[in-house]
């Protein structure tokens, strides 16, 4: 079954750089670069198999922000 986030607001300037990473977020895979929140995509395997994940999101100044789910 697949996984779905969605980015609903986020603080910093735009476009951002959107990431998702295993827990320890030694591993992330780029998912797009985009300026339109809200956002929602899919978790590509085999990230979407992860009970825990790291939301990560690098604006347009270099400044992380990472959010938990699962």
């Amino acid at each position: 079954m697949s996984k779905l986030i969605s980015i609903d607001s986020v603080v910093g300037v735009s476009p951002y750089d959107v990431y998702i990473c295993d827990d320890t977020a030694t591993n992330c895979f780029y998912i797009t670069t985009t300026s339109t929140i809200p956002y929602t995509f899919e978790i590509p395997p085999p990230y979407d198999q992860l009970t825990t994940y790291i939301l990560k999101l690098v604006d347009a100044q270099g400044c992380i922000i990472t959010n938990t789910g699962g």
